[in-house]
């Protein structure tokens, strides 16, 4: 099988990419390496897959120095002609797109990177597989999706159509795309809608990587709505392997699709959506504990509203996650959360004071 995964220099791509080259699978990474956030990181988890300098010009094919099966191109997925010709000459079997513009309070001050990110470059991978058909889309959609719906645990038999940040609405209209292209064209489509995903490698602009950054400084963290926040934490090694299980499995039509009483997770198409979330919503303040536990060193703390765009509480109802690939994210937060530090200390070669 040879697969497409987009976003392998972010932090999911990069661990989805690693585990498919390790189980034996021959694997095309993309990314655009922009610079939301630190570029050097970004670089640094290619590094760690075998993939030198040369990574930096665009539209070239690079090989892994490290894995014989794993191959790399910076490509800007919101330009069509590079990426049509990529799907020509590989023949992928399966696409996994990871690739996004990520952050919902930076959607407040940045709109329009939104649209070309998660729009425009979702539309043209749809295109893609559309004239070079794949067996499987699978793509990345988010918890942030249930908007303000306040009935828990969220259900992706909900509706979701009241999000409260430009991200959310992007994630959907991704959801709505891509039942489109699969009613008109067959392609079995797969939406997975991650909740809070944290753990080694992890991006700098969650609270994980923001709190750890701070208390090691000995600054002061900002809590928002004055740390009465539940989030369904999810470990990133739980994330990769429902993304595995689901990716084996394309989307199928559901045979029970009721179109008086239609199911916003399913349809008459192979199209399907599906959680993938820790289940287990775990209060703000027991993760922080969890930060400092994991350091050794106690957080000084700013108590702050709840900022726009932001939800105070997340939960995962992943029961057809369960029923149809029998799986089910189980790792705990104190167990996640040592593994995030532990790699923190090591990558940025930081010493705790006494």
């Amino acid at each position: 099988m040879k697969y497409l995964v987009t976003g392998t220099a972010g932090f999911i791509g990069f661990h989805v990419a690693k585990k498919l080259v390790e189980r034996g699978e021959e694997v095309v990474g993309l990314d655009i390496v922009n610079d939301y956030y630190d570029i050097d990181l970004k670089f640094s988890r290619l590094a760690h897959m075998g993939i030198g300098s040369d990574s930096r010009e665009f539209n070239q094919v690079v090989q892994s120095s490290t894995f014989p099966s794993y191959r790399f191109v910076r490509m800007d997925l919101a330009i069509k002609e590079p990426l049509l010709e990529l799907f020509k000459e590989e023949k992928f079997d399966v696409v996994i797109h990871l690739a996004a513009q990520a952050g919902v309070r930076y959607s407040l001050s940045n709109p329009e990177v939104y649209i070309e990110s998660n729009i425009v470059a979702f539309m043209n991978i749809l295109e893609a597989c559309r004239f070079h058909p794949v067996k499987h889309l699978v793509y990345a959609s988010s918890s942030s999706v249930y908007g303000s719906n306040e009935k828990m645990p969220f259900s992706t038999s909900d509706n979701v159509d009241h999000p409260i940040s430009l991200y959310a609405a992007s994630k959907k209209s991704n959801e709505l795309m891509a039942h489109t292209y699969s009613h008109l064209f067959g392609i079995p489509t797969t939406g997975l809608r991650f909740f809070t995903v944290y753990g080694p490698w992890g991006r700098p602009d969650m609270a994980l990587f923001l709190f750890t950054e701070a208390i090691i400084k000995g600054e002061p963290i900002q809590v928002f709505n004055y740390g009465e926040m539940k989030r369904d934490f999810t470990y990133v090694d739980d994330i990769v392997e429902g993304v595995l299980k689901v990716a084996d499995r394309p989307a199928r039509p559901n045979p029970d699709f009721d179109a008086q009483n239609p199911d916003p997770g399913s349809g008459k198409v192979p199209f399907k959506i599906y959680n993938i979330g820790n289940s287990s919503p775990v209060l703000l303040m027991d993760y922080i504990k969890a930060v400092e536990k994991g350091l050794g060193k106690k957080a000084k703390m700013n108590l702050l509203p709840l900022q726009p765009g932001d939800v105070p509480a997340s939960h995962a109802n992943v029961e057809d996650l369960v029923r149809d690939v029998n799986y089910k994210p189980n790792t705990a937060i104190e167990t996640g959360v040592k593994a995030f530090t532990d790699w923190y200390l090591d990558y940025y070669k930081v010493k705790i004071d006494e």
